[in-house]
């Protein structure tokens, strides 16, 4: 007989997944992003509306693992190197805008006769930014590493430090508690222990994470890093430290140690449920019936606050001097109310404060406003950048000086590289090729002494599973130009494919296969070349390659014969006949070539050149067009594409990246959205 257990908010659970999961759907279909999909969902299922989820604290629970999981991906992709970079803009830029955001509220509140500690509270709560949305939407667009993202994480970085002594000071606002030496007590607490995490950062968790990660077994590696996570994080909660702040800085211990990309790749789907369920919170906050009851109320409002925190960010970052085309863009990116604002504001309205002291109607308004301007940061992103071209042809231009990229960050970049999955006796004749000739390439493994070997040589290496996506993309799949899959994993090898695919359809993929039977179902996912072991290995493998990049046969031939030397008896077949692949090395311009098949349901499906626009958009030209073994050379505007088509194309790198969504087929792999 089984004992019948009881959860009461097991149904809430399921209304919020399923309705959840609808919107998202729906959004995906219209091209709304998921993060306002799931805050109209919040709306729906709400208390204010159907009335679906009314247990708002186990919601809020579970948004709050969603933070810390969150802000603990967002910290391992970024190491104490790249913060130290970004010092002047988390103190001055982040300082200022606080600063600034916090005397403007209490100059238009005091101008109403609103106290001065009400209104200095109502300013904290202005001040902050949506640090879950930020950084969810410039990982999600690949735009962290870019000046307005690195920016954007200095503000926010000096924000979360700064909700610290604002929670600590609501009983101050509020005329109880703390006196001002006992909030200055516990600030030194919390910088201690900040000193503390970073010292861990250096030396134990690396250590621990290379004891885990040797013992292969993905399952302790997983609750490893979950263990970490919320370690650091409670630790920092006991000292009265945010816990996104504390799970930020376990991202960033986690980030010092070489199993930093694979610790990614395991947290991503945790922190894709939870993150959702947070987005779905703030959403349930907003009753819509006030919004329709009060409606230029909170247009008045919401436009107010948004050119404040705009104009302010801005102008923050003009002081550092950086020019009005990137302080514009991150003004705007920045220009909302963040989700710690909710935390303060509960936290004040248990001490009896509310928005600017107008009770249950400032709470509303506090909550519509913020709710709004969530809805609007994905446009607000999307926009930026043409905004601060606009104003940066205005007299603002003069304002700032030019910023120079990073030499650091532009020469750890890789592209027209090959991707070589697995280090094995292949892999390792086949990186030494490659090196010895000058070809580009990254290493994906998941043996960590051989990632280890591979780095203490100079190789580029990567420790990951291949089949997860953040793994391909960490060694900028969307740039490469080739992947060889060199493992003899059969189960592995088609996922591969379809992702690699789908992430880059310009990629040509090589896979090696250990009987010619799989060869048909390899290529039926997108495998350009299949090598079966019953006919040829590694002499194939990387003659294809090295033809590929233009490398003289004569030199082709010299390194098979030092092969061979070493009597490496796998290896058969002769150099006749490995076929010369469409890809040429780069010319002197850094231009190169790649060929692309067609698929059914991409959206180059049925157009026409002219209709591509790849030549206008994105400065790529059609060379030739492969038919039914029939070769089109210069093929007219007017020509339609076709399933199966073979197109040789010329351009950059970055061009090829950006032109990867006219190719992609519309359908993710199911490996895609699982990852």
């Amino acid at each position: 007989m089984f004992l019948a257990v009881s959860l009461p908010f097991l149904n809430e659970l399921v209304a919020l997944f399923l309705v959840s999961v609808f919107i998202a759907y729906l959004s995906y279909r219209i091209r709304l992003v998921p993060i306002a999909g799931f805050l109209i969902a919040g709306v729906i299922i709400g208390p204010n509306t159907l009335g679906l989820v009314q247990d708002q604290e186990l919601v809020d629970m579970l948004a709050e693992i969603g933070i810390i999981l969150l802000l603990f991906s967002i910290g391992i992709e970024f190491s104490l190197e790249k913060l130290a970079r970004i010092k002047n803009a988390i103190i001055v830029g982040g300082g200022l805008q606080v600063l600034l955001s916090v005397v403007a509220v209490v100059g238009i509140l005091s101008y109403f006769g609103v106290d001065l500690k009400v209104a200095t509270y109502t300013g904290c709560l202005v001040a902050l930014s949506s640090t879950a949305i930020i950084l969810g939407l410039m990982s999600e667009q690949r735009k962290t590493d870019t000046p307005v993202g690195r920016l954007s994480l200095a503000v926010l970085i000096f924000q979360d430090l700064a909700i610290i002594a604002m929670v600590l000071l609501i009983p101050v606002f509020s005329g109880e508690g703390d006196s001002l030496l006992d909030v200055l007590l516990v600030l030194g607490k919390a910088v201690l222990l900040i000193i503390i995490v970073l010292i861990l950062a250096r030396k134990v968790v690396p250590w621990i994470l290379d004891k885990v990660a040797h013992t292969r077994r993905q399952e302790l590696f997983l609750l490893t890093v979950v263990a970490i996570c919320f370690g650091i994080a409670a630790l920092t909660n006991m000292a009265n430290v945010s816990l996104a702040l504390g799970a930020f800085l376990a991202g960033l211990v986690v980030s010092e140690s070489h199993y930093s990309d694979h610790a990614l790749s395991e947290i991503l789907p945790l922190k894709t449920i939870f993150n959702a369920v947070f987005f779905v919170s703030v959403g349930m906050l907003l009753d819509p019936k006030f919004i329709l009851q009060y409606p230029l109320l909170l247009l008045g409002v919401t436009v107010g606050v948004l050119l404040l925190k705009f104009t302010l960010a801005t102008s923050s970052l003009l002081v550092l001097g950086y020019p009005i085309r990137i302080s514009a863009a991150t003004g705007l990116v920045l220009a909302q109310i963040g989700e710690f604002s909710f935390v303060l504001e509960r936290a004040g309205r248990t001490a009896g404060l509310t928005p600017g002291g107008y009770g249950e109607l400032g709470s509303q308004i506090f909550i519509a406003v913020s709710v709004l301007l969530m809805l609007l940061t994905p446009g607000f992103l999307k926009i930026s950048t043409s905004i601060g071209d606009l104003l940066a042809k205005t007299p603002l231009k003069h304002i700032g000086k030019k910023v120079k990229e990073d030499p650091n960050v532009a020469k750890s970049v890789i592209e027209d590289h090959v991707i070589l999955i697995g280090y094995g006796p292949a892999g390792r004749n086949l990186a030494r090729v490659f090196k010895e000739t000058g070809i580009p390439f990254i290493v994906i493994e998941m043996n960590p002494k051989s990632v280890e070997e591979m780095r203490n040589n100079g190789i580029k290496a990567v420790y990951g599973d291949a089949t997860r996506g953040p793994i391909l993309e960490h060694a900028n799949i969307m740039n490469a130009k080739m992947l060889v899959i060199a493992i003899n994993e059969p189960e592995s090898s088609p996922v591969i494919i379809k992702l690699a695919k789908y992430l880059n359809p310009t990629l040509q993929v090589i896979v090696r296969t250990r009987y010619l039977n799989d060869a048909a179902a390899l290529e039926e996912v997108g495998a350009d070349h299949v090598v079966p072991e019953e006919m040829e290995t590694t002499v194939r493998l990387f003659s294809w390659v090295l033809n590929a990049y233009f490398i003289p046969e004569l030199e082709i031939q010299q390194h098979i014969e030092e092969l061979r030397k070493e009597d490496y008896q796998i290896m058969r077949g002769s150099i006749s006949e490995a076929h010369l692949m469409v890809l040429q090395g780069l010319d002197e311009e850094g231009l190169h070539t790649r060929a692309v098949a067609v698929r059914k349901n991409s959206f180059a499906d049925g157009k026409s050149l002219q209709d591509l626009k790849l030549r206008n958009q994105f400065e790529i030209t059609v060379l030739t067009v492969s038919r039914a073994g029939k070769n089109i050379a210069n093929p007219a505007g007017n020509f339609i594409i076709q399933p199966g088509d073979r197109l040789i194309m010329m351009g950059e790198a970055s061009k090829f990246a950006e032109a990867a969504q006219v190719f992609r087929d519309e359908t993710p792999p199911e490996e895609f959205i699982d990852n």
